[in-house]
């Protein structure tokens, strides 16, 4: 049968502005330069604590455990007013009445992770949600073969789709193909130098014949 795993944060839900306005507060607080749309998608990677070294977190004044709580607590409080993207919904709608199997898989922590899912009426959709283990969103690949040895799931008709270069490097990990979402975390350009297919949005994937 075939399956979907999703991305979450910037693929199924939108938000990046939330996460870029998030960020630029631990910033002002440190005298750093703050991020816009462009900077932002130009830089944002994981492990996230090379993301944060590299937009001028200094690791030898204070642990990566104090921002990255920071980001947390303030991300916790505000994720709810968080919209899904345009389309999710009827592109999840689309897939379950095609018989695809549908899963998450995601570095958000487990419970923040469900949480939202359900807070946005989804949750149904997914036969299983994965999320990491603690806050610090450093790899998706140990969580995304334990998701597939559980569902018995056949790699050969699986695809991830998400919105990062990590989420293509998961993919490769796994075994399964790959289709890259150009509106969440990470710009069209750097999207396409994993050689991935690369649509604009969602909506796209809808009758498109990629799947």
């Amino acid at each position: 049968m075939k399956t979907i795993i999703w991305d979450w944060n910037g693929t199924l839900l939108n938000d990046l502005d939330f996460c870029i306005t998030t960020i630029n507060k631990l910033l002002k607080i440190r005298d750093l330069a703050l991020l816009d749309r462009k900077s932002y998608k130009a830089v944002f990677s994981f492990p996230v604590k090379n993301y944060y070294k590299n937009i001028g977190f200094d690791f030898e004044k204070e642990d990566f455990s104090i921002p990255a709580k920071e980001f947390i607590d303030l991300y916790d409080r505000g994720v709810k007013n968080c919209k899904l993207h345009r389309s999710a919904d009827e592109v999840l709608f689309h897939f379950k009445e095609l018989g695809f199997r549908q899963f998450v898989l995601s570095a958000m922590e487990q419970n923040m992770l469900e949480k939202t899912i359900k807070h946005n009426s989804v949750y149904d959709f997914f036969e299983g949600v994965f999320g990491l283990n603690d806050y610090y969103a450093v790899s998706k690949i140990e969580r995304g073969a334990q998701l597939i040895s559980k569902f018995n799931i056949e790699k050969e008709k699986t695809w991830m789709i998400g919105d990062t270069i990590h989420d293509f490097e998961v993919a490769k990990k796994l075994g399964i193909k790959c289709i890259l979402i150009g509106d969440g975390h990470q710009s069209d350009e750097r999207l396409k130098s994993t050689g991935a297919v690369v649509t604009s949005e969602l909506i796209e994937l809808k009758g498109s014949g990629l799947l």
